[in-house]
């Protein structure tokens, strides 16, 4: 199937909010959750509850599928989200995941729940567990435990670096049914932040993201009916866990879209700064007759907008039930690195003006690391594409 890249009016409304919401509610209090790590942002709450409305006119309307119908094609959740994620983040990315009802493990339902369960967690705020002590980028090294007692599973484990986790009032927690069948029997559960046995232990300072809190949290003889079991209980050796790690197909456009709207805020910034300084970048020319900083926009932007492509691609295959495993390894691992570098050179070609307090050019490269990082590191991401490109298994490839 062809995609055309032109962006579909349905989605236009989308857009436009989140800009407002980026212009006129993120930039103006950036700095201040910045410097007050661990602060909750009143101030999204009500965007929360705009955010859950838009949600259940979506659910009381006519599905994606049926508006695209006479096209063939689906412009549905997936689009909308990095779309979304694209606009806000050009705002702060730290609140964007910080709004109530929007964190990562609302994804991963999206991505594996059934209707009973959609329509359970519909609703919920859900942050997303999967990192342990013992293990970071190896998803397969799962050690949380859930055992089957009569209707419950009872969780035991300690998770680490849980985006939201002391906001959030549930989370999905990646954990094991049976340590001897391997990554197969890695399933994910919906639990409540309230059952017992649930504990925030501490919450990390970090070097960005500091509007978003960062969560340990352990789970002692948590029980959770075993309805909320995300998917197939059954293991299947054969089959792997491609039921969770499906989840990343959804949540990896995302995070890259995160770092494109990064990006664009210090593109912006530079282009700024470059035309203040007497530099303006003339797309009429060749890039090596103009100034070497300029160049090197140009050679930047032009990554930018190849991280976008990736993106969409990711997104618009995941709603059209097209395998994008390798796609959305590929937008997360171009989009990470280019946002790194796109912020890191603002900095440097800002030089004091950009290295201070007094704008947000530093505060951009401090929270675009983690960009490359989580849902997968650069590394990881490398890997899949290597495995998915040759052919080759995760034993043939590691």
């Amino acid at each position: 199937m062809a995609i055309n890249l032109e962006l579909p009016e349905k989605l236009n409304s989308t857009v436009e909010r989140a800009s407002l919401a980026a212009e006129h509610i993120f930039r103006p209090i950036s700095r201040k959750y910045d410097l007050a790590e661990h602060d909750y942002p009143t101030e999204l709450d009500e965007l929360g509850k705009l955010a859950k409305q838009a949600r259940e006119q979506e659910r009381s309307g006519k599905s994606d599928k049926a508006d695209s119908a006479k096209e063939g094609t689906v412009n549905g959740a997936n689009l909308r989200s990095v779309l979304n994620a694209r606009e806000l983040s050009w705002g702060d990315v730290g609140l964007m995941l910080t709004i109530p009802g929007q964190g990562l493990g609302n994804a991963a339902i999206a991505a594996v729940a059934n209707k009973e369960q959609l329509e359970k967690f519909g609703d919920v705020w859900a942050a997303m567990a999967i990192t342990e002590p013992g293990f970071g980028s190896d998803s397969a090294a799962v050690t949380t435990t859930a055992v089957l007692d009569g209707d419950d599973y009872v969780i035991n484990g300690e998770k680490i670096f849980v985006t939201a986790g002391s906001r959030a009032d549930h989370v999905v927690v990646w954990a094991t049914l049976d340590k001897s069948k391997g990554r197969a029997a890695i399933k994910s559960f919906v639990v409540p932040m309230d059952a017992e046995g649930v504990a925030v232990a501490r919450l990390e300072n970090k070097l960005g993201i500091k509007s978003s809190d960062t969560a340990v949290i352990v789970f002692t003889d948590v029980r959770v009916p075993k309805e909320n079991l995300l998917g197939s209980p059954d293991i299947d050796v054969k089959k792997g866990f491609g039921g969770v790690m499906q989840t990343f197909d959804n949540t990896r456009p995302v995070v890259a879209a995160m770092a494109v709207g990064v990006g664009r805020a210090a593109l912006e910034e530079m282009r700024r700064m470059l035309e203040e300084a007497g530099h303006p970048v003339d797309y009429d020319r060749a890039a090596a007759a103009q100034h070497a900083s300029v160049a090197e926009f140009i050679r930047l932007e032009s990554d930018w907008e190849a991280s976008w492509l990736h993106t969409v691609r990711a997104a618009w295959m995941a709603d059209n039930s097209e395998p994008n495993s390798l796609e959305a390894s590929m937008s997360k691992a171009k989009a990470g690195r280019t946002v790194t570098e796109v912020t890191n050179k603002a900095v440097e070609i800002g030089s004091t003006q950009a290295y201070g307090e007094t704008g947000l050019v530093e505060k951009w490269a401090r929270d675009s690391k983690i960009l490359d990082i989580f849902e997968g590191t650069q590394q990881i991401q490398q890997l899949i594409i290597a495995r998915r490109v040759l052919g080759k298994s995760s034993a043939d490839l590691k």
